[in-house]
């Protein structure tokens, strides 16, 4: 049996019209062309699909179970029709998102809640780029963003900047290097280094300062939530370098000091890897607008 999804969607037409003729003007055919394929349709089965004497018409035992695929299959068709017919007009798509950058959390869920605002047809996602090759997966479209503050020379891969960002040194207001008006690798010889549980090329305190002046804390303690890191300093049981985005909160809590590293202090920029040929895509450069336009507000708040 060949069925094809016009036969289904024939059965429901006639099935809720209760006749041929009803059937046929909201199909927009002929009222043989109608009977034709009911005909050829019970050929194809060899079973009667209609009571034919009835009024209105009525679909047989057989006819009812067509019936039931038709209002099974056919929303499902529908929809898929309507997500490519979204994904061609640039309406959905899909949004996996990959992050190398351990405290981006703190930025990027700001950004989403206002993407999703904008973009409810597409699939977002987040994963955490720090247990896997984040860039690699991007060139084989297991996700489709890397928010990275590493560019690098990858074939159809773009590195697109989003802002730049200053990594602050933070501490409780009665540590001593609270009295300093900046911060150099030296002073964090006596120190407790707070990090997050990533390796020392994704953390700023080492590739900007601590590596190239060939300085160790005297000790570093890991820890994931910033919260943690936070109330871990503002106890004094350690010192941190964050982001300025992240410490945009305890600059005015007399808890805490924050102090440039180095006398003029440092700058990193963060990015967003995309694939070339997604780039262009509505959703992708809106969500990169808002990459670059939250920052400031969470700058001036």
């Amino acid at each position: 049996m060949h069925l094809e999804l016009r036969h289904l969607r024939t059965i429901k037409a006639i099935h809720e019209a209760g006749g041929l003729a009803r059937a046929a003007d909201v199909m927009n055919i002929t009222q043989s062309a109608l009977s034709h394929q009911i005909k050829g349709l019970e050929g194809q089965t060899q079973v009667e699909l209609f009571v034919r004497r009835s009024k209105p018409l009525r679909l047989s035992a057989a006819g009812m179970r067509l019936l039931v695929l038709a209002e099974k299959v056919l929303p499902e068709i529908d929809a898929i029709q309507d997500d490519f017919a979204g994904l061609n007009a640039g309406r959905a798509g899909r949004l996996h998102i990959a992050i190398e950058c351990h405290a981006c959390f703190e930025w990027l869920f700001p950004v989403l809640e206002e993407f999703r605002k904008a973009w409810p047809d597409v699939d977002v996602d987040i994963r955490a780029g720090l247990s896997f090759d984040a860039l690699t997966a991007l060139q084989k479209e297991q996700v489709d963003l890397v928010i990275s503050s590493d560019p690098e020379k990858l074939d159809g891969i773009e590195f697109v900047p989003l802002f730049d960002y200053e990594p602050v040194f933070v501490a409780a207001a009665k540590n001593p290097l609270a009295q300093k008006t900046y911060i150099e690798a030296a002073d964090f010889k006596g120190q407790t280094l707070i990090v997050y549980p990533v390796e020392r090329s994704k953390l700023d305190a080492f590739t900007e300062l601590l590596g190239p002046a060939k300085v160790e804390p005297a000790a570093i303690r890991k820890v994931e939530l910033t919260a943690v890191i936070l109330l871990l300093v503002a106890s004094n049981r350690g010192v941190a370098v964050l982001p300025d985005w992240v410490v945009r909160e305890v600059k005015y809590n007399s808890d805490y000091v924050t102090r440039p590293l180095t006398k003029g202090g440092l700058t990193r920029r963060l990015f967003a890897a995309v694939r070339e040929d997604d780039v262009a895509k509505p959703y992708m450069a809106h969500f990169m607008r808002l990459g670059r336009k939250i920052p400031m507000k969470m700058q001036a708040s």
